[in-house]
């Protein structure tokens, strides 16, 4: 591995840990045992040594959704599973860094994942079609609207800060926002299939 990709590596590891807004090019190489030199030879600034780290890091995530239809066995399945990964990431081990990445770097953020996940607004709505004709999803929904109001949600849960002190779980607030709008999108069909989903993750949890 050249050393490009070790340092990229090495600092994405850090963010992780510590998060991103405490983690200065100093504090970086130090725990490296670099010279901020090395660093500034292959990126121009913090900024430019994140956006490398985050490509790794979501081109690592984007290989778990490669093929769409074999990987959940339903389309309701399919957006549940999705968004309950999104969430666990923003508020789990690593919140530190999805927080000060949501917060500080939104616009980077979007910029890496429209890049890395460019398949994913399409997979997205082939599987929801698929749900409609397949009697998962109501037949009178728009699509596209549909997309862009769980896009909303999800954002307003992350990046406003609205739920940053909040002393209410993850579930309890993914229960309220965006499962409460899956539900309004699906059949009794899909909605046996959704609460299965629910009840599953509680069992497993």
């Amino acid at each position: 591995m050249e050393q490009r990709e070790k340092i990229i590596e090495a600092v994405l590891q850090q963010f992780l840990k510590h998060g991103i807004k405490q983690m200065t090019v100093q504090k970086i190489v130090e725990s490296m045992g670099l010279s901020t030199k090395t660093v500034y030879k292959y990126f121009e600034d913090k900024k430019d040594l994140l956006k490398h780290c985050l490509l790794k890091h979501y081109s690592e995530m984007a290989k778990g959704v490669v093929d769409w239809e074999k990987e959940f066995s339903n389309p309701v399945s399919g957006l549940y599973k999705v968004w309950n990964e999104a969430i666990r990431l923003d508020f789990g081990v690593n919140h530190l860094f999805y927080q000060d990445l949501n917060y500080y770097y939104p616009e980077l953020q979007d910029a890496i994942l429209k890049k890395v996940f460019r398949k994913m607004p399409s997979l997205v709505e082939a599987s929801m079609k698929k749900g409609i004709e397949e009697g998962y999803f109501r037949d009178d929904i728009d699509l596209v609207l549909s997309m862009e109001v769980m896009e909303l949600l999800y954002t307003s849960i992350t990046r406003t800060g609205k739920f940053k002190n909040n002393h209410v779980s993850t579930e309890v607030i993914m229960q309220n926002t965006l499962y409460t709008y899956l539900r309004g999108l699906c059949t009794e069909k899909g909605l046996k299939e959704l609460n299965r989903n629910i009840r599953s993750e509680k069992i497993i949890s």
